[in-house]
């Protein structure tokens, strides 16, 4: 870089002082122009936003309560759970947050029978239909990118389809009216390995089966709907369910021990629980895969009660879905008639009695649910894999003792 000593030996060449140091002042004048602009170039540079990737702005610290004052209702669960084990063989996994932070995580039971495994923190249950809430927010996700919208054709992606006329929505609240792919495929499938989404969408067009209603004329809670709403996001995305959902939730939400699992084609990780019923009131009998095991969307996330809690945190503070999306999520859908329907986007709608937005699933052996009570900022999250059958009455006693024995 030319400084302004740099031109005194010149200068003085002039034999002038005057003139010397005129010439000084001038070009100091000018480096010093020259340079200032300089700065403001760098500086403008420096402000300009940078590309900020999900996984930053999503991250965030699973918070606890102080042990001091979560003493007595963790007791009190504690002593609820070693019930339910002995009187009714609940083998699983409870977390109850307040506010957004953990007051209680404990686990209870057996996650392997035969080896006497006790099941332990990192222990991954199949979510049963509670899955479907990632599936509803994936297509929320491609809503927000402009990438398809909820008044969309199933035909504008899947142009064999042959029920007309469903669109998205319908889909998500269950008002399409669709058969059920589980009877399609345990009575039209003729290969000896389950078929996978994309061959259940091809035996759904080739099967002639009919439909219950017309798009919009009633609700009918369907696992087809979420196993067709699967299939669109693997069209659009062009990537595996399973990595879109590994990509743009369970990553930026730092669910390291979330995935989708499909039993035709994944290998399973460790830690990964098997679904159990008991036989002859004693003895714990795994339950095997079936036809309709390698579908995705309506179950086949698994997942630990602590990542599950990261999800519904995650979601409720925006770091995934915008609150608008979130709210029509949380939304009861309508018929063309407009009578409501209780259930939103992957989300089942209790407005009158508890106030809750919630989900419950059975698949396999395992028993699920995830409720919040938006009135209370509370979330209840059972996880169960021995075929357990109270979760309802089981979630109700533990927002009891909560409500009951929890004072901030």
């Amino acid at each position: 870089m030319v400084t302004c000593a740099d031109l005194i030996p010149f200068c003085l060449k002039k034999n002038s002082i005057k003139i010397a140091i005129a010439c000084i002042i001038i070009l100091c004048a000018f480096l010093f122009t020259s340079n200032s602009a300089a700065s403001k170039n760098v500086v403008l540079a420096t402000t300009l936003p940078k590309p900020i990737k999900a996984k930053e702005t999503a991250s965030f610290v699973v918070k606890h309560f102080p042990i001091n004052t979560t003493k007595n209702v963790r007791h009190k669960l504690d002593s609820l759970l070693i019930r339910a084990n002995k009187r009714q063989d609940f083998h699983g996994s409870v977390l109850v947050a307040k506010n957004g932070k953990i007051l209680y995580d404990s686990q209870i039971g057996f996650a392997d029978f035969r080896k006497k495994v006790l099941l332990n923190k990192k222990s991954l249950f199949q979510l049963a239909s509670v899955s479907k809430q990632f599936t509803a927010a994936a297509i929320m996700l491609l809503k927000e990118q402009n990438k398809l919208q909820l008044s969309d054709s199933v035909t504008a992606y899947y142009p064999n389809f042959p029920y007309k006329n469903v669109t998205i929505k319908n889909l998500l609240n269950h008002t399409a009216g669709l058969p059920k792919y589980f009877w399609v495929a345990e009575h039209k499938w003729n290969q000896q390995k389950a078929p996978s989404n994309s061959e259940m969408m091809d035996l759904l067009a080739s099967s002639n089966v009919l439909r219950f209603f017309k798009p919009g004329h009633g609700f009918d809670y369907s696992n087809t709907n979420y196993m067709v709403l699967a299939s669109i996001v693997e069209k659009i995305s062009g990537i595996s369910f399973s990595n879109f959902l590994k990509d743009n939730i369970f990553d930026p939400l730092q669910m390291k021990n979330s995935y989708v699992y499909s039993f035709e084609k994944d290998s399973i990780k460790k830690n990964q629980l098997d679904g159990y019923r008991l036989y002859k009131g004693w003895r714990h009998l795994k339950i095997r895969s079936t036809v309709n095991d390698a579908i995705v969307g309506d179950k086949n996330v698994y997942t630990t009660a602590e990542d599950l809690f990261k999800w519904t945190n995650g979601l409720n503070s925006e770091k995934i879905l915008t609150k608008e999306s979130v709210n029509l999520m949380y939304a009861k859908g309508e018929t063309i008639s407009g009578r409501k329907v209780p259930y939103g986007l992957g989300f089942r709608i209790d407005s009158e009695e508890n106030n809750s937005v919630y989900h419950r699933g059975r698949w396999n052996g395992f028993s699920t649910a995830l409720t919040k009570y938006l009135d209370d900022d509370l979330v209840v999250i059972i996880l169960e894999h021995t075929s357990y059958r109270d979760i309802k009455s089981l979630n109700t006693k533990i927002k009891d003792i909560v409500t009951d024995n929890f004072i901030l």
